[in-house]
């Protein structure tokens, strides 16, 4: 994670008089920050901040000593595979044989049932987000989450919510949940075996194991709680499915996708039928769905219940959150896809780039050209499609971005 959108709330601390520092050395230079001109500058308004809201300045002193910016995290940032690979590309590789058996091994967990009684989230979603994030435990980062969320806030970016971050986690670190040396995760900062963000982790992890600690790191039964926790406060809904396959007609309005909000009998008029030809269960069937076509009218078609959109909560992207979805279905005993994934060309962040600048000067809007292929980008590019009368199916092809250039 994120390194990704997840759930934020807000850190409640007492402020204290604002850090004078006429009456003393500039921090930088007395905790031997090591950096350029901007880092440092950064750096000293920071500690203001930090000690602003009730950190103690010893605290800051000892763990933000000899500081540095870590140029890993940048590189990191501009090339996170949830929205620069190919979505079918990125499924195939996250969904492997591998990780299917592993999680099936891991299904009779005994903490499994008490999880799912008390937050409602199915053992399979929970092992689909534990296999995205960490490879059931055993990939949680080695980057100190201190000095990346540093480097982001300095970079200046996301400087309001890296700085919040970086707060949340010397709060951490404050209370004793966890040593500086152990504090280790993502370049984005997200920790332990579900990935949770320092302010995440403040407000919503929990003890799964009922030891008394909260501790992500080291215990699968806290970090698979707080992850229920954290979905359950994201909207997940008890006794639903979270995504079924459908099969498309000729024909078909393409422009639909991430539109409307029906249920599956309103899909089912318009011709989307379930793959595998099943029937919904009575919940989903009452269920508002929104289709989604992530390689375009040439790749598999999904329509997605309330709950895909939870899983969005942890992590932003439409990518993570059908690898999470299709690995828990894989879990469960299900099979593949019906429709497979296209063969699909990467796309460089120059061109991904370009093609959202070429939708803002013909007057549409993709939000910022970032070289992210969100939702917002695929809403202007199926408008800018069916302008100009192609499918409106919001894939962004070379073909496509070639047109948009011409």
């Amino acid at each position: 994670m994120h390194r990704r959108t997840l759930l934020r709330v807000a850190i409640g601390v007492c402020a204290l008089p604002a850090v004078s520092f006429a009456q003393s050395p500039r921090a930088s230079a007395r905790l031997g920050v090591i950096a350029e001109a901007y880092f440092t500058g950064w750096f000293e308004d920071f500690y203001v901040k930090a000690a602003q809201t009730g950190l103690a300045r010893s605290l800051l002193d000892r763990e933000l000593a000899g500081l540095s910016p870590d140029p890993r995290v940048s590189v990191l940032d501009a090339r996170q595979p949830e929205f620069a690979r190919p979505v079918g590309d990125y499924i195939k590789g996250v969904t492997g044989e591998g990780r299917i058996v592993a999680g099936r091994n891991r299904r009779a967990l005994p903490a499994f049932a008490t999880i799912e009684q008390t937050y409602g989230v199915p053992r399979d979603i929970l092992l689909g987000v534990w296999a995205m994030e960490s490879g059931f435990g055993a990939q949680q980062g080695d980057m100190d989450v201190i000095r990346s969320l540093a480097t982001l806030a300095a970079a200046g970016r996301r400087r309001d919510w890296a700085e919040g971050e970086l707060i949340a986690a010397l709060n951490i670190i404050a209370a004793g949940h966890i040593p500086r040396a152990q504090l280790k995760g993502s370049w984005a900062g997200a920790m332990g075996q579900t990935q949770m963000l320092p302010s995440t982790y403040i407000s919503l992890a929990v003890d799964g194991d009922g030891d008394g600690k909260r501790d992500i790191w080291n215990s699968a039964p806290d970090a698979l709680a707080s992850a229920a926790h954290l979905l359950a406060q994201g909207g997940w809904r008890r006794g639903e499915g979270w995504a079924r396959e459908v099969v498309l007609p000729a024909g078909f309005d393409y422009g639909l996708s991430e539109g409307p909000q029906q249920t599956p009998g309103w899909w089912l008029a318009k011709g989307a039928r379930r793959a595998d030809r099943g029937s919904w269960s009575s919940a989903d069937s009452q269920a508002l769905c929104t289709l989604l076509l992530p390689s375009g009218a040439a790749g598999p078609a999904f329509l997605a219940l309330p709950n895909h959109f939870a899983v969005r909560k942890y992590n932003n992207s439409l990518a993570y959150a059908l690898g999470v979805g299709l690995l828990a279905d894989r879990f469960a005993g299900g099979g593949g896809l019906v429709t497979p994934w296209p063969q699909e060309t990467p796309l460089s962040l120059g061109d991904r780039m370009a093609a959202q600048a070429a939708l803002i000067k013909q007057g549409y809007n993709p939000g910022p050209a970032d070289g992210v292929v969100g939702l917002g980008t695929r809403q202007a590019l199926r408008a800018w499609q069916k302008a100009h009368g192609l499918p409106a199916d919001g894939y962004l092809s070379p073909a496509v971005i070639s047109r948009l250039k011409g």
